[in-house]
């Protein structure tokens, strides 16, 4: 019997699971005959079921009672990982909601393969946490931990860019350094390989793998800073107090505007304060429309609202965040001017990344002789030239957007386990 494995590509936004068929890789389709599930899940309150993916989005879009979360990927390594939220009468850890998640995935990737399948590598950033070994081994563990509880028994890790890099070599007919460039919702992560048709077939590639880095800044981070500086001001950010003398905190305006935080508004005590802030407003009907939002628990549209902005602006000039809510219409304006100015400095330091990635490997910019794309964020205008313009001499390959990842774990789990 030919053994079953494939490779999980757990990501912040989506996720793909890769197997080998026929000899090469596939992403098993995951829902609807996607291959691609969002990486989010709807806890329904009405029937106490769980949903994945897009049926968990469309049912919380349809006012069904419940509890969306998404960016389950960024918990690990923060502070978040071993907190608990309410379900109904329930409390549960985000990490056991993550195990779910990954629970689901194998559930797929049983399915297709018509076997429990119990071998698996996971990819993971370059970095789950920047600068701390001891965080980023943590979240590492946490990530095992949570597949072993799901039935994974021989489990290993894979950088996401070297899984990119080896579906790449896929296609390359002659030597290449190959600067790979995976940007996804949480992290963003480079590295440097030497590929050719030859060094695909060998076993071992560590003399291949160049350099590595990544750094913590992704897709949910350009969200949530176009949603402060854009959208949070019509719900009373940084505006002043009553007196004067300060602005109100900001603390639950960011919660709101990060994915994986939204969820902490929703209680008693989040209320209690948000009306306290009211209280202490020069601008209350703001703070009213703050309040309508987390009553209607809204939160999560807001934020694909941002989102769905940010996307338009890859090819469009302008952009509306169009809120109708009972106490709480608005809309708010960007522009791709307005959206490169929030997040320069985010895109500086990754650019910055990338070329000391490049001089990590010990070569020159100019030695580069491609660059593959892949991530939902290499789509930012401005992010794609700003890496760019460090390699303008490089062919510039576009890689499958969401899959590349997946694809490349399922040739690494061949190499590992087959």
């Amino acid at each position: 019997m030919r053994p079953f494995f494939g490779g999980i590509d757990f990501g912040t936004s989506n996720s793909t699971v890769g197997v080998i068929e026929g000899g090469r890789p596939r992403l098993t389709p995951l829902e609807q005959g996607h291959v691609t599930l969002p990486s989010a899940i709807f806890f329904n309150f009405e029937n106490n079921g769980v949903l994945f993916g897009r049926n968990a989005i469309t049912h919380y879009a349809d006012d069904v009672e419940g509890r969306l979360m998404r960016a389950l990927k960024s918990v690990l390594g923060s502070s978040l990982v071993h907190e608990k939220t309410r379900l109904k009468a329930r409390s549960v850890t985000f990490i056991d909601i993550v195990g779910m998640f990954i629970g689901h995935l194998k559930g797929r990737l049983d399915s297709h393969a018509g076997a429990d399948v119990d071998t698996v590598v996971l990819g993971r950033p370059v970095q789950f946490v920047d600068d701390d070994a001891e965080a980023d081994r943590a979240a590492q563990d946490e990530l095992e931990k949570a597949a072993r509880a799901q039935g994974f028994r021989n489990i290993a890790f894979q950088f996401e860019p070297i899984a990119a890099a080896l579906d790449y070599e896929q296609g390359v007919t002659a030597e290449e350094l190959a600067l790979i460039v995976d940007m996804g919702g949480g992290t963003s992560d480079f590295s440097v390989v030497r590929v050719s048709p030859e060094r695909a077939k060998a076993a071992d590639r560590k003399a291949d793998i160049l350099a590595n880095r990544g750094i913590h800044i992704g897709g949910t981070d350009f969200d949530r800073l176009l949603s402060l500086q854009h959208v949070m001001p019509e719900l009373g950010y940084l505006s002043p107090t009553k007196d004067g003398k300060r602005n109100l905190p900001a603390g639950y305006f960011v919660d709101l505007a990060t994915w994986q935080r939204i969820n902490l508004l929703y209680t008693a005590k989040a209320m209690s304060d948000l009306r306290q802030i009211r209280y202490e407003a020069s601008r209350q009907d703001l703070v009213d429309r703050l309040i309508a939002v987390v009553e209607h628990r809204y939160g999560h549209a807001l934020a694909t609202l941002v989102e769905r902005a940010k996307i338009e602006l890859t090819d469009r000039s302008e952009a509306t965040v169009a809120v109708r809510l009972p106490g709480a219409s608005f809309e708010a304006v960007i522009s791709r001017s307005g959206l490169e100015e929030t997040i320069h400095a985010d895109i500086d330091s990754v650019t910055a990344t990338v070329a000391r990635t490049i001089a990590d490997a010990g070569l020159r910019t100019d030695d580069i002789t491609a660059v593959f794309l892949t991530g939902g964020s290499t789509a930012v205008p401005l992010a794609r030239r700003s890496i760019l313009s460090l390699v303008p001499q490089a062919k510039v390959v576009e890689g499958d957007v969401f899959g590349s990842v997946g694809l490349g774990l399922a040739l690494d789990a061949q190499k590992k386990f087959g």
